[in-house]
């Protein structure tokens, strides 16, 4: 599923024109993006949450020389899965 028929499940579900619901699906990851650009995590509880974690500096290869480079530490978003969504995919049951 990708952006536009997430959008057209919406608009059929609420019952809304798609471009309606596509300005709806735009302005949720548009407001999680500012959300993690601030530093924030963003959770949904039972779904999951957002978050940005920090990779450090390590060392990597060039594929096209074998040369050994440095990778500089960067920031990454995250997705960590919640325990209804792990469930519904087929994860382990909550006794």
């Amino acid at each position: 599923m990708n952006k536009s028929d997430l959008a057209a499940a919406i608009a059929k579900q609420f019952d809304l024109a798609k471009n309606k619901a596509g300005q709806i699906v735009d302005a949720v990851f548009e407001n999680i993006t500012k959300a993690l650009k601030k530093g924030e995590t963003v959770p949904f509880i039972g779904f999951g949450a957002f978050s940005v974690k920090q990779r450090s500096t390590r060392k990597g290869k060039n594929p096209a020389t074998g040369a050994i480079i440095n990778i500089p530490a960067k920031k990454v978003p995250y997705f960590k899965a919640g325990a209804k969504l792990k469930e519904a995919v087929g994860g382990k049951k909550k006794k």
